[in-house]
């Protein structure tokens, strides 16, 4: 299996702000590269090719992104970046859960994993509809590796609004907002979201550690989710 990275390797990554986003999910890229953006680090992604499922062997959100992470560190060299994330629907006994992305037939996309949800919630009440998004944020340099948690609480509407997003955020309701994730701006959403949270956490981690300028050796996982 051969494994390529979008926009190149860099050889040298104590002289560099670049770090690889390990996904080919274009909107997930794009969310990153606005929160890295801001601490003038540079994100690539892998190629369109590339496919993540046969690595996410992991039982929770931040095992998958660890193993994420350090398969295509080792592979590109570049410190690299890697997010689990997923809806848990209480009712559902936390389903989908770590297997979000894999919840209906892969040509079903997007719209077919609602639609499974959705039918496995036809019957639930308003007040058992209750969901959270659950982000684990990997990073993983030479030398040390880190993972940031976090979370954000809605609802599960019987019916999809709003046309921006991707996943489940068309039937994801966030109450304080009275907006779906559908309906956010990009910024409103980066504010809020479990991935918009749980990678501001990671740049500004990065930003004061230095860990791109001296990676140390005898750095370890440290998992927060406050």
């Amino acid at each position: 299996m051969s494994h390529e990275v979008g926009g190149g390797f860099c050889d040298d990554i104590l002289r560099s702000v670049r770090i690889l986003l390990a996904t080919t999910n274009q909107g997930k890229i794009a969310e990153v590269r606005r929160i890295m953006g801001e601490r003038l680090i540079e994100v690539v992604g892998l190629v369109d090719s590339e496919s993540t499922d046969e690595i996410e062997t992991g039982s929770t959100f931040a095992e998958n992104a660890l193993l994420k992470a350090r398969y295509y560190q080792r592979v590109s060299k570049l410190p690299t970046v890697a997010d689990d994330s997923g809806l848990e629907v209480e009712a559902l006994g936390g389903a989908p859960g770590i297997y979000s992305a894999r919840y209906a037939d892969p040509v079903a996309g997007d719209a077919g994993r609602i639609a499974r949800l959705l039918d496995e919630m036809k019957d639930l009440a308003d007040q058992r509809r209750s969901a959270r998004f659950t982000c684990a944020a990997a990073i993983v340099w030479e030398g040390g590796e880190k993972v940031f948690l976090d979370q954000v609480r809605g609802v599960i509407l019987e019916s999809a609004r709003g046309g921006n997003g991707f996943g489940y955020d068309p039937v994801f309701f966030y109450e304080p907002l009275g907006k779906t994730f559908a309906e956010l701006t990009p910024s409103e959403k980066a504010e809020v979201s479990h991935r918009g949270r749980a990678f501001r956490r990671l740049a500004a981690w990065l930003s004061d550690s230095g860990v791109l300028d001296t990676p140390r050796s005898g750095d370890r996982i440290v998992a927060t989710a406050d």
